[in-house]
Parts: structure tokens; sequence; C-alpha cells
């Protein structure tokens, strides 16, 4: 009777416990899970950080060498960079994202072969795109007239435009590798090019304009020559062993699938580049404010902050969209999921050391670029709107970088075209211009109407998801674009 009711207490004891040994069980397998995603996604985020910033850096190396020629130089290299070359770069940068999705699913579906297939059609796409977007270049002076720059600074951006031609083609190039590369998670090697690219773009700077007294042209060479060892650089590492199993040379079913690619591609183009337009469009805003100077110095203060701090989300931007894409190829829906959840807790963690540090900072923040009292004081006050920016963009992108992995492109312009542009722009002008709480108003509106909206409905869009359905969805992608007809991807 003893032992039996020993034996029934042991069970009963058992019984209570037992729980707690399970959900110590899941915690361990919870840590291991979380931590080996974690370095799977640093994987990607930190080469992708240090490419980003160096690729950033070149432009303002660029900038500040001609800057000493001469304010008019300045303003010409500034705008041709980023009115000219800013607005092809974001399509084309879009467009060439299209192979996170392709390629990151191929990948995970180890699908090797189609993955330099992609590559080569992606070239194709960019490449036509580039010569439909030449005009651009050659007629840059009387479209900066006509969009109200001094004639002076139109006539010399458009000089400064043509000697940047070998820069615009270097991306048709340059984009699709990197992310040939970046599915792969051969990502360090993109980070070793990307500074060479620096370190080259400083001696070029330094050599044409200082030494050679080019002036303007030699700073837009110095710039091309940069950017173009970048897909020289990455091509080299591709084609002689460095992806044995997904480059085996140039293929000719590189030019069928074209259509289908293309419609992604500009899916994708149209997606990035509505984000990437939203910002400019409000520094455009503001200069048609009263007091416009110190509003537009202020605010393109807090936009060159935020554009610095901005590299770390698009990292996980990237990061995101090949995790995801990885894992739907290789038909494991609840990976892409958790993919999902651990690259928004570590770019929220990141998003919320920033806010603080501009917070505290709010005061100091602007003396690295001005030491204009009024400016400062600007800056000063638009502290909250840049900290709730940065906030926020360490949400968004994570969530398009899951759209862009899942093949939600074109469902994700429209997103981006109803919030920034049917909401947030008219919401900033009434808010600056209507009820008079300018660059704070105007800046504040397009915060709440467009990143704001935008964000929350991606999130909707993302927890509200199948994941298991978006995985198979993803095998039959690889199936239907790839160069084979056998189905072993749905064994």
């Amino acid at each position: 009777m003893e032992n039996g009711g020993g034996g029934g207490g042991d069970d009963l004891r058992l019984a209570f416990l037992s729980p707690e040994k399970d959900d110590v069980a899941e915690d361990e397998v919870f840590s291991r899970r979380f931590w080996e995603e974690t370095k799977k996604l640093w994987q990607i985020v930190a080469p992708s950080i240090i490419s980003r910033v160096a690729s950033y850096t070149m432009n303002v190396i660029t900038q500040a060498f001609a800057g000493h020629l001469g304010d008019v130089e300045l303003a010409a290299v500034s705008i041709a960079n980023s009115v000219i070359v800013g607005f092809n770069f974001g399509l084309l940068l879009g467009m060439a994202s299209a192979l996170e999705t392709l390629c990151g699913q191929a990948f995970g579906a180890k699908r090797y072969d189609m993955l330099g297939v992609y590559l080569q059609r992606s070239w194709i796409v960019l490449l036509v795109c580039c010569l439909f977007l030449l005009p651009l270049y050659a007629f840059a002076t009387p479209i900066l007239k006509l969009l109200g720059q001094p004639d002076d600074v139109a006539v010399l951006s458009g000089v400064a435009a043509v000697w940047m031609i070998p820069l615009h083609f270097s991306f048709a190039f340059q984009f699709p590798l990197h992310r040939f590369l970046q599915s792969q998670l051969k990502t360090q090697v993109i980070a070793w090019v990307s500074f060479a690219g620096l370190v080259v773009n400083v001696l070029t700077s330094w050599v044409f304009v200082s030494v050679f007294d080019w002036g303007i042209i030699g700073a837009c060479l110095a710039l091309d020559i940069s950017w173009c060892i970048l897909p020289v650089g990455l091509y080299i590492y591709s084609s002689c062993g460095g992806c044995p199993l997904t480059w085996t040379g140039f293929s000719p079913e590189a030019f069928t699938g074209l259509w289908d690619f293309f419609k992604l591609s500009a899916a994708a183009g149209v997606m990035l580049c509505l984000e990437n337009w939203y910002y400019r469009i409000l520094i455009l805003m503001t200069g048609h404010l009263k007091n416009a100077k110190i509003a537009v110095d202020a605010l393109s203060v807090c936009m060159s902050i935020n554009g610095w701090e901005m590299m770390i989300p698009l990292a996980f931007l990237a990061a995101t969209g090949v995790r995801v894409a990885n894992e739907l190829g290789a038909g494991n829906g609840k990976g892409a999921k958790f993919a999902t959840k651990v690259s928004v807790g570590h770019s929220t963690v990141i998003g919320l050391l920033f806010c603080l540090v501009v917070m505290l900072l709010r005061e100091k923040v602007a003396l690295i670029f001005t030491s204009s009292p009024q400016v400062l004081s600007e800056v000063d006050s638009l502290a909250y709107l840049l900290a709730a920016t940065i906030l926020l963009n360490s949400i968004q992108p994570v969530l398009s970088g899951v759209a862009v992995g899942s093949g939600w492109q074109a469902k994700v312009a429209y997103v981006n075209l109803g919030c920034y542009y049917l909401v947030g722009v008219p919401l900033g002008a009434i808010m600056g211009w209507v009820f008079e709480f300018g660059v704070m108003g105007m800046w504040g509106g397009m915060i709440l109407g467009g990143t704001f909206v935008q964000t929350v409905i991606l999130a909707i869009i993302t927890m509200r998801c199948d994941w298991d359905k978006e995985a198979a969805k993803a095998i039959e992608r690889v199936n239907t674009l790839s160069i084979h007809d056998d189905e072993d991807l749905l064994q």
C-alpha cells in the first residue's frame, strides 16, 4: 500500500512538474531558434550597413569636393545627384529588388541554376530601362529650368548630369549583382567591394579636382569610376569561382520570360520609388513656406540625420527580404513568419535607441552641419518629429522587406500610392499652408497621414498573412519561371 501510495504521489508530483519542464524546454527551443535566426539576419545586416554607408558617403565626398570649387558648383552637383540621378536611382534600385524575391525563393528551394538566369534577366530589363531614361540626362538643363532653378545652376547641373551617365548605367549591373549575392548570404564581398569603391572615390576626387584641376567634370568622373568599380568587383567574384552553383555562365534562357520578369520588376520599382520620392517632395513643399530658407535648412539637416540612420533600417529591409524569401522558397512558412518577428524586434530596438539619442541631444544634434543659431533653434523644435520618423522608419522598412521577400510588390505599390500621395501629401499641405503650422505641420501631417498609416496597413497585412499559402505560392513561382519542367519542389 505504501509503495502504491508513494507511486501515486510521485505520479501526481510529476504531473504538476511536467508543465514547468515543458515551459523550460519551450523556452530553450525558442532561445535557440531566436539566436540562430539572429545570426542569419546579422550576417546580411552588418555587411549591408557597411556597403550602404560607403555608397552614401561617396556622394557626400563628391559634393564636398564640389563645394570647394564654389557655391554654384556645389548646387549643380547636389541637384544633378539628388534630382536627376536620384530619380533614376530609386526606380532602378526598386526594379532590381525583384531579384530579392526571385533569387531568394529560388535559393531557398535549392534551384541554384535559376539564380544566374534571373541575374541576366534583370541586367537586360534594367539596361533597357536605363536607355529609356537617358533623355533625363541629355535634357537636364531645360528640365531644371522648368522646375525653377536659376539659369547658371541649371546649365552647370546639365553638364554634371551628362558626365554622370556612366554612373547611371553602372546601376543596371551593380544592383542586380548586389541582390544576386545577397540572396545567397555572400554579403562579405559586397562590403569589401563597397569599401574599395569608397577609397577609390576619395583618391580620384582629390587627384581629379585638387591636383588636375578638372573642376566639376573631375568630381563627376571620380564618382563614375568609384561606382563602376562596384559591379566590376562583384562580377569578377561571381564569375571567377565565388558562386560555382549559381553562376554557370551566360545563358540564352535569360531572354525568355522577360515580360513576367519585367512586370514584377516594374511593380517593385514603383513600390520603392513612391517611398524614395516622398521626403524629396516634403523639401520642395517646404521651399514655398514663409521664411523658407531657415525652414529648408533645418529640414535638410533633419533629413541628413535621418538619411544616415536610414541606412540601418534599409539593411534590415534587405535582410528581411532575403530571409523571408529563403524560407518561403524552402516551403517553410512558419520559418518566414519567425524571421519577420525577429527582424522587426531587432530593428525596433535600434530605432528606439536612436530616438533616445535624438531626444537627449536635440539641442546639439545639428552642430555637425551648421552653427547658425536660427537653424539650430528650428532643428531643436523639429527633433520630436525627427525622433518619430526614425522610430516609424525602424518598423516600416522591415515590413516592406517582408513584402519584397513574399512578392507583394504590386499590392504594396497601391498602399504606398494611397498613403503617401492621396493622404500624406494633402494632409501635410493642409497642416502647413492652410492651418499655417509651417514646416512642423507639413512634416507632421506627412508622417501621420503617410508613414504611420502605411506602417499600420503593412502590419495588418503581415499579421493576417497565411504563411503556408505564401510558401506554396513561392514554390509555384519558382517552378513557373524555372528553365526546367521537372516538379521536384512539389514532392
